[in-house]
């Protein structure tokens, strides 16, 4: 097997986060669900987005943010993903780039525009997401090509990109690709929401051995293994995945392998300030150490010091330097 020219490369949503502050009551008043993720049409973006106080715009999109992360990790990383040939776009674009990731998907040219997660953050961090698509749901199988996704040691979907019927398309293609090459697949399952949608497919992917590493929240891991009792779940998946990774919020994470398990604590913070994309860098940090050789028990610490910094600020791309943390934790 050639030596890998990526680390990783990722397919996932190509999304500009829009992000603002609120008071607990208006997330009730305008119907939202509190910490989810509510995939919105057109009509329903521009509610949100009237209704929002003063935002900022970063680029965001799962399987990007977990990108972002190991980019500053020093881990060499590619993107693929549609945007639309508009102002968005090309904020996404110069955004990934800028941190050193290759991105090379052409512009679509159509009526869709970028697509952008409107997030409403509450006092205590919580976010709640509103996500337009956009553009990111037509990403076609023709925009894959089968040695760049060969090149990469470890191809990494996110679970929120199945749902469109193109881009769950490019993602088996991508799939195919990277087991033929003898590389690894890693999958994020994202939210639960999309599990009730796709989740036979996902179970057939691990029982027929397609996916090396899974990531999931406590909750994805219920909605997944139909165990409401996480030990339960723990034990109906973990036999089924080389590598599964769990997080639990502000109750650490745990990793199985091989059947060895490994647990931390979560990283402490002075204030929680903003959750989005914690799920994302959590697998960056992961990743990191586990594409280099760590153990499993300091690949998981990785993750924790990872979405210990996400969450300490607005945004869910790295503002510190997380080699330097990561200095600091590991020497």
């Amino acid at each position: 097997m050639s030596a890998p020219r990526y680390d990783v490369l990722a397919i996932g949503n190509a999304i500009v986060d829009v992000m603002s502050p609120c008071a607990d009551d208006l997330i009730e008043e305008l119907g939202m669900a509190r910490g989810g993720m509510t995939l919105i049409d057109t009509a329903r973006a521009h509610e949100l987005y009237d209704a929002m106080g003063p935002a900022r715009e970063v680029s965001g999109g799962s399987a990007a943010n977990t990108l972002a992360g190991l980019s500053a990790l020093g881990l060499q990383c590619a993107f693929i993903g549609q945007v639309a040939q508009d102002q968005l776009g090309e904020v996404f674009a110069h955004d990934i780039r800028a941190v050193g990731i290759d991105f090379d998907t052409p512009a679509r040219v159509a009526d869709a525009s970028t697509g952008r997660c409107l997030i409403f953050v509450s006092p205590d961090g919580q976010r709640t997401m509103n996500t337009y698509l956009g553009a990111s749901q037509f990403l076609p199988a023709a925009a894959l090509d089968d040695a760049t996704v060969a090149s990469a040691a470890v191809l990494y979907l996110e679970g929120y990109l199945w749902d469109p019927e193109e881009p769950r398309a490019a993602m088996k293609k991508a799939i195919a690709a990277a087991r033929n090459a003898g590389r690894k697949v890693a999958f994020t399952l994202s939210d639960a929401f999309v599990i009730s949608r796709h989740g036979d497919d996902f179970r057939a992917l691990i029982e027929a051995g397609q996916i090396d590493i899974l990531f999931a929240n406590a909750a994805e891991l219920a909605a997944l293994t139909g165990e409401d009792d996480f030990e339960a779940g723990l034990a109906a998946l973990a036999p089924s995945v080389p590598v599964l990774v769990v997080t639990r919020s502000e109750h650490g994470a745990v990793a199985v392998s091989g059947g060895a398990r490994v647990e931390v604590a979560a990283e402490p913070v002075d204030a929680v300030v903003d959750t989005t994309g914690a799920g994302d860098l959590f697998a960056a940090g992961f990743l990191a150490g586990h594409v280099r050789g760590a153990s499993l028990q300091q690949s998981l610490a990785m993750g924790a010091v990872a979405a210990g910094e996400i969450i300490s600020h607005y945004g869910a791309r790295p503002e510190a330097d997380l080699k330097a943390l990561m200095a600091q934790r590991f020497g």
